[in-house]
């Protein structure tokens, strides 16, 4: 309502002056010439009224005759521009608009005949390509989006069709369209394959295209070869749709159902390296038929389509109705990834102020924030149809996902994920839609209580229409009130709501859901209503599929049971809480008569299975384009520019550093090959090397048991991570990067006949260089006692406590000989072990040993 404003002291006496002149106005006698002379005059004091006070945002009204000012109402607060796109989309310049119709009589479902095609997919080889579109995998996350999609001009996807050819020619670059190619494999036969949610590999169920260029009573088949869904209604007689602009124009018929030899099976893929237990399970839907005319133009559907261009027509209309806009009002509850308004609605009761609306309870009501659920739109129609007629207080989201709406996404936004999983999210610029209308909620509880919240949806294998709701275990009071509403729903429209068919669990896969999400916020009535794709199976009505007739009629069958849920008059809802505790009891006894309870203890969530909902946990997670950037971008590499070196000693320490750097990469090159290939070998897992170069030689020590011998610690560090080395020059120690491998090279075999001079830490000489390497497995696990072992690689050194170290200089001829000499001294092997301990335990604080 417009608020009233106290007048200034200075607008005060212009308001006097005014009020005045307009008495002395409405005094006279009057006639034509009169009347418009009065009008002349009002016209020129109300401008005299808004030169004195300044402005033009303030209007003068009388009650009581006492003048009042009121604030001027705003122009427009929505305006309803053209759908935005994401910048790598091709759209075709067509507008497309369909008629609504209904058909005479209940379309009746397919019934199989048992001898149903199966194609074999013959792909893109043994066929030939006659539309393809590869916008949605130019990027792999959005990025921006314009008016109009691409700006670069729209190419030509279609072979070039002569007069005299039979090839159909598609289209799918229209708002909400979905085709992705078009492979003819026959004369008449055409494989088809849909495109995925936008920025992910899943979710192909909606199909929305156009053809030309068809011959009447000629026997087409269409088989789409990639969806996803194991089981669908097609299975049980549903069939898809189609749309004559031809028969739109002559005979004002709309969409209908048509197609025969129907058969929705598991695909069978010729290809053998596609049979893969990893690879995902694909489905396909194959159907023929026949148009009703030459060179028409006509489009095939999953469902009646609704498009974000259509929702925004039907609010204009709103707008610009001020009967309506005296009590509904259109406002941008926000933008969507892309751009796009994100429209709420407020119905209020005619006439009823802001202090009246506290005390009035409040409804919330959302669709389409699954993009491909187009029955949702429908519902939501005919739910504003109703309230427009006979108002109550509401608040309607008509359209949640207005992005994948636009580019014909089945389930998810662009942000690749199910919005629908994260109500509770708070990354309120990426879930911009979901973030604001939970807000919105919260902000409405803290005004006025919300006795029921409803999320419009479709479902692709079930039929009928039904509910999902909260089951309330805490408090008895309000216990089996959440299925009030639903039962009191399958009376008012019984020939289409199913009682039977709803569900009342929390399910963990479902915490991120708006029913969930509104039922912990405090809504006790928090509901997901779903129609099916399909039709009824109920009453005089079972058997034919839904018109968008049907659909609307639900949105009218949810006021109707709103008025009676929330009459001040609660017969209905306790005659309707009774008979609820009746199909309880008799649902408890004849669960016990089937003998699947055996204690006597039957819990709620017993009596129901699960709400058989799309599984939606490959989308979760971040949103897809918030993922590419913690990754970043790609550096594109670049030269170095080279620095010219001025002086001789500067030369002589760049060439000393690049000497460093090259010796202790190849060291932890070889390091690392090294222990790549001893992975391969599984008799050698769980043992260690330990190079040393010593005077630029390399030589190699055996260390079977000796990290676990001398109490060193265990690596704390995972699979692939790179942790520090400390490494011996003289006495400092410096470190550096190696890479370690999993614990399960940490097993360490016992060895004997080490050195003692191994264990002084004064032999080892400056230019000493240590790095782990895996050790070699002996042939025979069992011979750890024994001095001497035999190991498979014959070119390991083995070193004993008698090889002279003065200076480092022993020659590989003398090594192996002290190995000779060494094989009988088990006694000096176990004491120079022994050294080896205590000096580990001195030197730990210097020095930590981690094997890779």
């Amino acid at each position: 309502m417009t608020e009233a404003v106290r007048p200034s002291s200075l607008a005060v006496p212009s308001i006097r002056s005014l009020w005045n002149a307009y008495k002395a106005l409405d005094a006279g006698t009057s006639n034509s010439e009169e009347d418009e002379d009065k009008l002349a005059r009002r016209r020129q004091l109300w401008m005299n009224l808004s030169e004195s006070l300044g402005t033009r945002q303030l209007l003068l009204n009388f009650q009581s005759g006492r003048p009042v000012l009121i604030l001027r109402p705003p122009p427009d607060l929505v305006n309803f521009p053209r759908p935005r796109w994401p910048i790598e989309c091709e759209v075709i310049s067509d507008i497309i608009q369909h008629i609504e119709w209904e058909p005479p009589d209940p379309e009746p479902f397919y019934k199989p005949s048992g001898h149903e095609l199966t194609p074999i997919p013959s792909g893109d080889e043994r066929g030939k390509i006659v539309y393809c579109t590869d916008f949605a995998s130019r990027r792999l996350y959005f990025t921006c989006s314009c008016v109009g999609g691409s700006r670069d001009s729209t190419r030509s996807t279609t072979t070039l069709v002569k007069p005299s050819d039979v090839t159909l020619e598609f289209e799918s670059r229209f708002e909400s369209g979905n085709l992705q190619k078009a492979v003819q494999v026959g004369e008449y036969d055409y494989e088809l394959t849909l495109r995925t949610d936008m920025y992910t590999e899943k979710h192909t169920q909606w199909f929305y295209f156009r053809v030309r260029n068809m011959k009447a009573g000629v026997t087409y088949r269409f088989t789409i070869t990639n969806l996803m869904k194991r089981s669908s209604l097609y299975s049980q007689g549903m069939r898809p749709l189609l749309y004559s602009e031809r028969a739109a124009e002559e005979n004002r018929v709309g969409w209908q159902r048509a197609g025969s030899d129907i058969r929705y099976y598991r695909k069978c893929s010729q290809n053998t390296a596609e049979k893969n237990d990893a690879a995902i399970s694909l489905y396909s839907l194959t159907w023929t038929l026949q148009f009703p005319y030459d060179s028409d133009t006509c489009y095939l559907a999953h469902c009646y389509p609704y498009t974000y261009s259509r929702l925004q027509r039907y609010l204009k209309q709103i707008s610009s109705n001020p009967a309506v806009a005296s009590f509904c009002k259109v406002w941008i509850l926000c933008q969507s990834l892309a751009g796009n308004a994100v429209y709420v609605i407020t119905i209020t009761s005619r006439g009823t102020s802001r202090g009246d609306l506290r005390n009035r309870k409040a409804v919330v009501v959302t669709a389409r924030v699954h993009p491909g659920e187009t029955n949702g739109s429908w519902m939501m129609e005919g739910f504003l149809d109703f309230l427009l007629g006979d108002s109550d207080d509401a608040k309607v989201v008509p359209m949640l996902n207005p992005d994948g709406v636009v580019v014909g996404n089945y389930r998810c936004s662009l942000t690749g994920r199910d919005l629908n999983r994260n109500y509770k999210t708070l990354l309120k610029d990426s879930f911009p839609c979901v973030w604001h209308t939970r807000n919105m909620v919260e902000r409405l509880m803290a005004e006025t209580e919300v006795v029921v919240y409803c999320d419009f949806h479709g479902h692709s294998r079930k039929n009928n229409v039904f509910m999902y709701g909260c089951n309330s275990r805490g408090d008895a009071s309000i216990k089996l009130q959440e299925r009030v509403f639903p039962l009191m729903m399958s009376k008012n429209a019984s020939n289409k709501f199913s009682f039977k068919s709803c569900k009342f669990r929390l399910q963990k896969s479902k915490e991120g859901t708006g029913r969930i999400v509104m039922w912990r916020l405090g809504v006790k009535n928090s509901y997901t209503m779903e129609a099916t794709f399909g039709g009824s199976t109920l009453d005089d009505r079972g058997g034919t599929h839904f018109t968008t007739g049907d659909l609307k009629s639900m949105g009218f069958y949810f006021c109707d049971t709103l008025l009676d849920f929330c009459d001040p008059d609660q017969s209905k809802v306790q005659y309707c809480l009774t008979e609820v505790s009746a199909l309880l009891r008799k649902e408890i006894k004849r669960k016990m008569s089937k003998n699947l309870v055996t204690n006597g203890n039957l819990s709620m969530s017993d009596l129901e299975t699960s709400t058989s909902g799309s599984n939606s946990s490959d989308s979760d997670g971040l949103p897809v384009h918030l993922l590419h950037q913690q990754k970043g971008p790609e550096k594109t590499p670049f030269k170095k520019k080279k620095k010219k070196l001025r002086s001789r000693r500067e030369r002589n320490r760049f060439q000393q550093e690049q000497v460093r750097s090259n010796t202790e990469g190849k060291v932890l090159e070889s390091s690392t090959n090294t222990i790549d290939s001893s992975l391969s070998h599984k008799s050698i897992d769980g043992e260690r090397n330990q190079e040393i170069l010593v005077g630029g030689r390399r030589r190699k020590w055996q260390l079977n048991g000796l990290m676990g011998k001398s109490g060193l610690s265990t690596p704390t560090t995972h699979a692939g991570e790179v942790s520090q080395v400390t490494l011996w020059q003289g006495c400092k120690p410096i470190k550096c990067k190696r890479y370690c491998y999993p614990p399960s090279l940490s097993s360490y075999q016992g060895c004997s006949g080490l050195s003692s001079f191994f264990m002084a830490p004064s032999r080892f000489p400056s230019s000493a260089f240590v790095s782990m390497v895996p050790a070699i497995a002996p042939i025979s696990p069992t011979s750890r006692s024994r001095s001497r072992q035999c190991f498979r690689n014959r070119n390991l050194l083995l070193f004993s406590n008698n090889l002279s170290t003065k200076g480092f200089s022993t020659s590989v001829t003398d090594v192996t000989k002290t190995t000779q000499r060494s094989r009988d001294q088990k006694a000096s092997s176990e004491a120079d072990v022994t050294s080896f301990k205590s000096y580990g335990q001195n030197q730990k604080a210097h020095t930590t040993m981690t094997p890779p």
